[in-house]
C-alpha cells in the first residue's frame, strides 16, 4: 500500500518543492491550499495520478476532519510566515498558525502521523559563545515565533509527531520567496549592485530548501524512530552573521558594495547560533553549501527579470 500523505500549504515555498519530490517519490500526495499567493507553483504535478489539491482553507473543521482521517501522514505547512506579515495580520496569523493546528490535532486518531515545521526564530537572542540545542529556553520575540512556538508545545502533546525547528531556509522553489535573508541578500546584490545592512552582528542558522526536503522525506522513513522529539535543523557549517554572509556573497560578485547603516534597528532582532547534533546523531546531515545556494540564487535572479511575490 502506496502511503497517504496530506500537506496543508503545499502550493508554498518549502510545500511545492517537498510535495513535488513526494509525487515523484510514488507516494499518495493531497495538498490543501488556499493558492493565495501563487496559483501555479503545482501546476507541473495535475498530470500525476497519485497527486490531488484541494483549493480550501485550514480552518475549515469539516474539510480537516476528513481528509485527516484519509492520510497516514499528516504535514502541516499552512501558516503566515515570517514577522512582518504576522504583524500586518495579527488575528490571521493567529487563527491559521495556531488556531489551525489545535484544530487539526482534534482531528487526529491514532494511526496519524505528524511532521510539524517550527522556525528556530523561537530562540530569540541566544548568548554569544553558545549554541542553541533543542533544551535551550524559547523566547520568541515576534508574534510570527510565538504562534510557532505555541503551535510547536500543542503537537508535541500528540505523542505520533516529530517537530522541526528550521534554520533560516534559502534557495529556488516553485514558489520563490525574496523576503528569506540569503534570497534577499543575493536578489538585492544582483538586482542594485549594493547591500544596506543593519546590525551587521545578528547571527543565524540557514538551510538549503533541498535539505529541509530531504529531511522530511527521511523523518516519513524513520518515523518510529524519530518520533515525540523536537530537533533543530540547520547546515552546521552555515552559523554565521550578517555581514559574514554578505561578504560571501561579494567573493561571488566582486562589484558588490555592502554598507553598513548605524543606529538603524533591524526589525528582525534575532541573534543566535543553533546546533544541529540531536537530528546529526539520528542519521540525516544537510548538505547543501551556502556557497552552492548563493551561486543557483545568483544565477536565479542575474538570467530573470521576473518580479517575485513575497508574504508581505
Amino acid at each position: 500500500m502506496k502511503k497517504k500523505i496530506l500537506v496543508t500549504g503545499g502550493a508554498g515555498y518549502i510545500g511545492s518543492m517537498l510535495v513535488s519530490k513526494l509525487v515523484a517519490l510514488d507516494y499518495e500526495v493531497t495538498v490543501i491550499d488556499m493558492l493565495k499567493f501563487s496559483a501555479k507553483s503545482l501546476n507541473h504535478l495535475y498530470s500525476f495520478k497519485n497527486f490531488k489539491l484541494i483549493v480550501g482553507d485550514v480552518r475549515n473543521k469539516k474539510l480537516i476532519n476528513r481528509e485527516a482521517k484519509k492520510n497516514d501522514y499528516i504535514i502541516p505547512l499552512a501558516a503566515l510566515v515570517g514577522a512582518p506579515l504576522c504583524e500586518k495580520n495579527k488575528k490571521e496569523a493567529i487563527s491559521v498558525n495556531l488556531d489551525s493546528i489545535k484544530l487539526l490535532l482534534k482531528c487526529v486518531n491514532r494511526r496519524n502521523k505528524i511532521i510539524y515545521l517550527t522556525s528556530n526564530s523561537g530562540y530569540g537572542v541566544g548568548k554569544q559563545n553558545k549554541y542553541c540545542d533543542e533544551n535551550s529556553p524559547l523566547n520568541p520575540i515576534s508574534l510570527y515565533g510565538n504562534t510557532k512556538v505555541a503551535a510547536e508545545k500543542e503537537v508535541m502533546k500528540f505523542k505520533n509527531s516529530i517537530c522541526f525547528r528550521l534554520a533560516t531556509v534559502f534557495g529556488y522553489s516553485y514558489r520563490m520567496r525574496t523576503d528569506l535573508l540569503v534570497n534577499n541578500f543575493v536578489f538585492t546584490s544582483v538586482r542594485k549592485k549594493q547591500l544596506k545592512i543593519f546590525e551587521p552582528h545578528f547571527r543565524r542558522n540557514f538551510i538549503h530548501i533541498n535539505d529541509v526536503v530531504n529531511a522530511i522525506i527521511f523523518s516519513i522513513k524513520n518515523f518510529q524512530r524519530l518520533k515525540s522529539n523536537v530537533y533543530n535543523l540547520g547546515l552546521s557549517s552555515a552559523n554565521l552573521s550578517k555581514y559574514m554572509l554578505a561578504k560571501k556573497i561579494k567573493q561571488k560578485l566582486k562589484y558588490l558594495k555592502i554598507k553598513i547603516i548605524k543606529n538603524v534597528k533591524d526589525p528582525d532582532q534575532r541573534d543566535y547560533y543553533v546546533s544541529n547534533k540531536k537530528i546529526e546523531k539520528k542519521g540525516f546531515k544537510a548538505v547543501v553549501k551556502l556557497e552552492n545556494g548563493i551561486d543557483e540564487l545568483i544565477n536565479i535572479f542575474g538570467n530573470s527579470k521576473e518580479k517575485f511575490i513575497n508574504n508581505y
